[in-house]
């Protein structure tokens, strides 16, 4: 079976998109590796007073402050625990710099586009679909693909803007 991050099939380079890994509770997800400025590891914030439970405060980056959002809190994907796993991946999105905390970051993964799939309909649930961008399987499992710019600039994330 192929590896994932070989840029080499066949003997002609890859041509597809690089996207980061990491782990979200049990899931991997990967955000386009374009959109990445930094990681870091988890560092003491400085909350905001009325933001919402999932903007966990600022912090000072290099004169820059940036919002850090927990994904877990986000996606309702239980409490979060910080641990010496735990990071924060500084995203350039649209001329602005947000901060992400994730459990941990995988590696980096190269996909052509055939081999991202759509993700399935799920009428009826409280799945938004919108920010996913596509489902992709390497060996025996499964990342989920996220549209991190759509999530980041969503209605429910401008408050983001009010907090900082």
């Amino acid at each position: 079976m192929m590896e994932a991050l070989n840029v080499q099939e066949n003997g002609k380079p890859r041509t597809g998109q690089e996207f980061l890994t990491f782990a979200l509770g049990n899931e991997e997800y990967g955000i386009d590796i374009l959109k990445v400025q930094e990681i870091r590891g988890y560092e003491k914030v400085t909350q905001i007073v009325n933001a919402p439970g999932f903007i966990k405060g600022v912090i000072n980056l290099r004169g820059t402050i940036v919002p850090i959002i927990d994904l877990r809190l986000k996606f309702k994907l239980g409490s979060a625990e910080y641990t010496p796993f735990t990071v924060v991946i500084i995203l350039n999105l649209s001329s602005r710099v947000v901060g992400v905390v994730v459990d941990s970051v995988s590696d980096v993964i190269q996909l052509d586009p055939e081999e991202i799939r759509e993700a399935p309909p799920l009428n009826g649930s409280e799945v938004d679909t919108r920010f996913i961008r596509g489902l992709a399987t390497l060996n025996e499992r499964m990342v989920i693909l996220m549209d991190i710019e759509t999530l980041m600039c969503s209605p429910d994330m401008a408050l983001m803007a009010d907090a900082a």
